[in-house]
């Protein structure tokens, strides 16, 4: 069965080298693992629109790029902690049942309360404050990470 997995991210453009390295780790995914990242284009902070209005509109963009039949895991410095062996597990299940994975990265601000509560669960990357692009690359990796450990390759070490 193809395991379909999506990464949503508010952003702007990447700069090179976290491009780079994000693209490299979706390329080298394992058969049965494939995934896309998409970015939506922010909302801009300084119009004076109240953040709500902010965070809704990016919330839009984001549903645009959704499949009908998607789970959706919000990533949140609130969320839920997890190892890369938990993580792997988690994915393993969500895969298991079979609708495509989408994570979903806010822009500056985070992700509309609306859509948050629409994810099926949050999870953080880091306790620590991560620059955008950074976030963007550490999901590529744990991703690829999960799916090596979950194929048998040896990339996990515990």
């Amino acid at each position: 069965m193809n395991q379909r997995l999506l990464v949503v991210a508010v952003a702007a453009r990447l700069p090179g080298w976290a491009e780079q390295a994000c693209a490299q780790y979706v390329q080298r995914m394992p058969r049965g693992f494939e995934t896309r990242r998409v970015t939506v284009k922010p909302e801009p902070r300084d119009t004076g629109k109240p953040l709500a209005r902010v965070l809704a509109l990016e919330a839009q963009r984001i549903e645009a790029q959704l499949p009908a039949a998607v789970r959706r895991v919000a990533l949140d410095e609130r969320g839920t902690d997890l190892s890369s062996a938990q993580f792997a597990a988690q994915l393993r299940r969500w895969l298991d049942e079979g609708d495509p994975t989408a994570m979903l990265i806010g822009g500056a601000d985070g992700i509309d309360a609306a859509l948050k509560k629409s994810c099926v669960a949050t999870i953080r990357l880091s306790s620590l404050t991560l620059p955008h692009a950074l976030a963007q690359l550490l999901l590529c990796e744990q991703l690829y990470r999960a799916a090596t450990l979950l194929t048998g390759h040896p990339y996990h070490r515990e």
